[in-house]
């Protein structure tokens, strides 16, 4: 009965759960979002932490993955050299718990 009811939690959240797995592309064209890198983290709307594995990556909580194919992204990134022209501005981080938003409004930008 343990085994079933352990079996049946795996395949009820597996599907739901959505790491943020990352693609750089190489023409803004191409992206869902155009992200700046700022020099600060009180610059930034996002704290970015880069995992190693995409089952450690997040759900739109700063921890991000990058693949190396675009069909296995959840989002395509294109870095602006501008902050202007950012829909969003990351700074990364070097520890997993310092990772998140910090401006809520741009949450949406992805989901």
């Amino acid at each position: 009965m343990k085994l079933f009811i352990l079996v049946a939690f795996f395949i009820l959240t597996i599907p739901t759960s959505k790491a943020q797995k990352i693609y750089s592309v190489d023409k803004d064209y191409k992206a869902d979002v155009k992200v700046f890198v700022v020099n600060s983290d009180y610059k930034a709307d996002l704290l970015v932490y880069k995992v190693s594995s995409a089952y450690k990556a997040g759900n739109n909580d700063g921890k991000w993955f990058f693949t190396n194919a675009a069909y296995k992204a959840d989002k395509k990134i294109f870095f602006v050299e501008a902050a202007y022209k950012a829909e969003l501005k990351i700074y990364f981080v070097e520890s997993a718990y310092k990772a998140g938003w910090k401006n809520k409004s741009k949450i949406h930008l992805m989901y």
